[in-house]
C-alpha cells in the first residue's frame, strides 16, 4: 500500500525568495559598510570610527546622538513608568479607550508634532498670546531639553504599553504573599514589582534608545532651529546639500547602524536571559485599588496633563495654524478661515499635486509590497528550515536599521556605474525605496496569519482533489486576507507621510504631502503646511481605524 504523499502545502521558490531579499536589503547595506572602510580605494576597517574621532564635528555629532538618546530614556521613564501603574493597578485602566488615545502621540509623525510644539512656544507664539506671562520662560523652551521632550512625549506610549502589560502579568497574588510575611508598599515595590519589571523596562528603553538615534524628523526641524545636530541631520545633510559628501554620509550612517545592531543584540540577550514565567496554569488576579480622593485625582492629573502635553498642544497648533488668516493678529474668532484647505485641495495646486502623488506612490508601493510580503510570509512559514530563517531575518532588516540608512544604501546600490536597470531619480526609485522600507508589516502579518492555520486544512483540499491553486485561492487566501488587508493598509498609512526618504529619493520638482509641509514650514507659509499636515493626519487615522475594524480579534471579542 502506497504512502499518503499528502503534507504540508508546500511552498516553492524559497531561494527565489531568499536572493530578492538579499537584493533589496542586504547588499544595500553591505554597499554603506563597504564604501566606508575602503576610502580612496585602501581597505581600512576603522576608517568609519578614524573618520569621526579625528573630525571635531563629526565626534561631537556622535556624542549628541548619544546623550540625546540617554536623554530621552531618562524622561520617558519618568512619564511612562506612573502612567503604567496607573493604568494597570487602580479602576481607571477600566476605561479601555485611554490606550487608544494614549497610542496618538506615538502615531502622529515626529515632524508634525515637533511643528506643532515649536508653533506653539516660539516668540509671539500661541502660549504667550493665551498665557501673556509666559513671555519670560518661553525662550528657554529652545534648547536641547526642550528637544529631549518633544521626543519623550512621542515614544513614551511605547515604553508605557510595554510596562503597562508587564505590570498586569504580575498577579495580585504575589503582592498579597509580600503583604502577609508583612513587607511594606516601598518594600514590595523594591523587592517583588522592579524585579519583575526589569525585563521588559531594559527591552522598552534599548528600543527607545535606538529609535531616538534613528529619528531624523524632530532633529531637522527643531534641532535645527537650535543648532543641535545628530547623526541623522548630518547624513542628511551630506546626502542633499552641495557640497555632496558621500564619504562622511556612509561613515556616519555605518556607526549609525552598528551602534543600533548592538543594541538589537543586547535586547535579545535580555528577552532570552532575564525574562520570568509570571503566568501559570492556576490563572491569575491583578489587584486594582479604587481611584478615588486625592490619589485617584493626582492620577487622573497626571493622565490628564500627558495628554495635553503630547496631543493637546501639538494638535491645538497645527489646526490653529492652518486657520489663520494672518498670523500677526493672533488667536480671534475673526481671523479663522477655511480658505487654506481650498487653496490646498483645489484643482491643479502644488498642495492638490503633492497630495496626488503621495497617494499615488503610497498606492503603488502597499500593492507591491503586500504581494512580496505575502510570498515571503508563507515562504518563512514556522521558520524550520535555515533557509526560512534567513528570508525571515532578512525581511525584518528594514525595521531594525534605521531609515536614513537603508536609504543611503539604497541611493549608493541602484545610482551605481555598473548598475544596468536606469531606476534612480524615477518614480519607480520612490516606489522601491517605500517598498523595501515598510515590507516587514505585511510580512509580519501574513506569517502571523498564516501561522495560526491548522495544515490539516490545506491537506483536506488536497485530499479531495484540490491542485496547489485551487488550495490557495479557495482556502489559504480567504483565511490570510484579514492579515493581507492589515499590511496594505499599514504600509499605505506610513508611505503616506514618509519624509526622509522623500526627501532624499524625490526627483526634482517632485513633492510629497510629507515634504510639502517641510518645505512650506521652512518657507514661512505655515498655515498651507499645517492644513497638509491635518489632511494627511485625517487619512492616517481613518485608515488606522479601518485596519482595527478589519481586525480579526476585534471582531472575536466582539462575539
Amino acid at each position: 500500500m502506497k504512502k499518503s504523499s499528502v503534507r504540508t502545502f508546500p511552498w516553492r521558490g524559497g531561494s527565489l525568495a531568499l536572493g530578492i531579499l538579499a537584493i533589496l536589503v542586504l547588499l544595500p547595506l553591505l554597499l554603506i559598510f563597504w564604501t566606508s572602510i575602503s576610502p580612496g580605494g585602501r581597505l581600512d576597517i576603522g576608517a568609519p570610527l578614524k573618520t569621526i574621532v579625528n573630525n571635531r564635528g563629526l565626534l561631537e555629532v556622535l556624542l549628541n546622538s548619544l546623550g540625546l538618546g540617554v536623554s530621552v530614556i531618562a524622561l520617558t521613564t519618568i512619564f511612562a513608568l506612573p502612567l503604567a501603574w496607573i493604568m494597570a493597578k487602580t479602576s481607571i485602566g477600566r476605561h479601555r479607550w485611554l490606550d487608544v488615545v494614549l497610542l496618538i502621540p506615538f502615531m502622529t509623525p515626529p515632524y508634525i508634532g515637533s511643528m506643532g510644539w515649536m508653533l506653539f512656544m516660539q516668540s509671539g507664539g500661541y502660549m504667550e498670546q493665551l498665557l501673556p506671562a509666559s513671555a519670560a520662560v518661553t525662550p528657554y523652551f529652545f534648547s536641547y531639553w526642550g528637544m529631549v521632550l518633544i521626543m519623550s512625549l512621542h515614544l513614551f506610549p511605547f515604553l508605557y504599553l510595554l510596562l503597562r502589560n508587564s505590570l498586569l502579568q504580575i498577579g495580585g497574588s504575589l503582592e498579597e504573599a509580600a503583604a502577609v510575611h508583612g513587607a511594606s508598599f516601598a518594600y514590595k515595590s523594591r523587592k517583588v514589582i522592579l524585579p519583575l519589571l526589569l525585563s521588559s523596562y531594559g527591552l522598552g528603553a534599548l528600543l527607545i534608545f535606538v529609535k531616538t538615534i534613528a529619528e531624523f524628523g524632530t532633529p531637522a526641524t527643531f534641532g535645527r532651529k537650535i543648532g543641535f545636530y545628530v547623526l541623522t541631520s548630518e547624513i542628511h545633510r551630506y546626502i542633499a546639500s552641495w557640497p555632496i559628501d558621500f564619504g562622511k554620509a556612509t561613515s556616519l550612517a555605518s556607526v549609525l547602524l552598528g551602534v543600533c545592531l548592538v543594541m538589537w543584540y543586547i535586547q535579545t540577550l535580555i528577552s532570552s536571559r532575564y525574562s520570568y514565567r509570571l503566568v501559570g496554569g492556576k490563572g491569575m488576579r491583578s489587584k486594582s485599588k479604587t481611584s478615588g480622593g486625592l490619589a485617584g485625582l493626582a492620577s487622573w492629573g497626571y493622565l490628564v496633563f500627558l495628554l495635553i502635553a503630547s496631543i493637546g498642544v501639538p494638535y491645538f497648533s497645527i489646526i490653529t495654524a492652518s486657520l489663520l488668516k494672518l498670523r500677526g493678529e493672533g488667536l480671534s474668532w475673526g481671523n479663522l478661515t477655511l480658505n487654506h484647505y481650498w487653496e490646498l485641495l483645489s484643482p491643479g495646486s502644488p498642495g492638490m499635486h503633492a497630495l496626488i502623488n503621495s497617494l499615488g506612490l503610497a498606492v503603488a508601493a502597499s500593492c507591491i509590497a503586500v504581494i512580496l510580503g505575502t510570498w515571503f510570509g508563507l515562504t518563512i512559514g514556522k521558520a524550520s528550515s535555515w533557509r526560512q530563517k534567513l528570508t525571515d531575518l532578512f525581511s525584518l532588516l528594514p525595521n531594525t536599521v534605521p531609515g536614513i540608512v537603508l536609504v543611503v544604501g539604497l541611493i549608493l546600490f541602484w545610482n551605481a556605474r555598473w548598475m544596468p536597470i536606469p531606476l534612480y531619480n524615477t518614480y519607480g526609485m520612490v516606489v522601491l525605496t517605500y517598498v523595501v522600507l515598510f515590507l516587514p508589516y505585511t510580512v509580519q502579518y501574513v506569517k502571523s496569519s498564516y501561522g495560526q492555520l491548522d495544515p490539516a486544512l490545506m491537506q483536506a483540499g488536497q485530499v479531495f482533489g484540490g491542485s496547489r491553486i485551487y488550495v490557495f485561492r479557495r482556502i489559504l487566501l480567504p483565511l490570510i486576507l484579514p492579515g493581507m488587508a492589515a499590511g496594505w493598509m499599514m504600509t499605505f498609512t506610513i508611505s503616506n507621510r514618509e519624509l526622509v526618504a522623500s526627501l532624499l529619493i524625490l526627483p526634482p520638482s517632485m513633492q510629497t504631502s510629507a515634504t510639502y509641509i517641510f518645505a512650506q514650514f521652512e518657507q514661512g507659509a505655515v498655515p498651507l503646511g499645517m492644513a497638509m499636515a491635518v489632511v494627511s493626519v485625517g487619512i492616517t487615522t481613518a485608515l488606522l481605524l479601518a485596519i482595527e475594524y478589519l481586525n480579526p480579534d476585534r471582531k472575536r471579542r466582539q462575539r
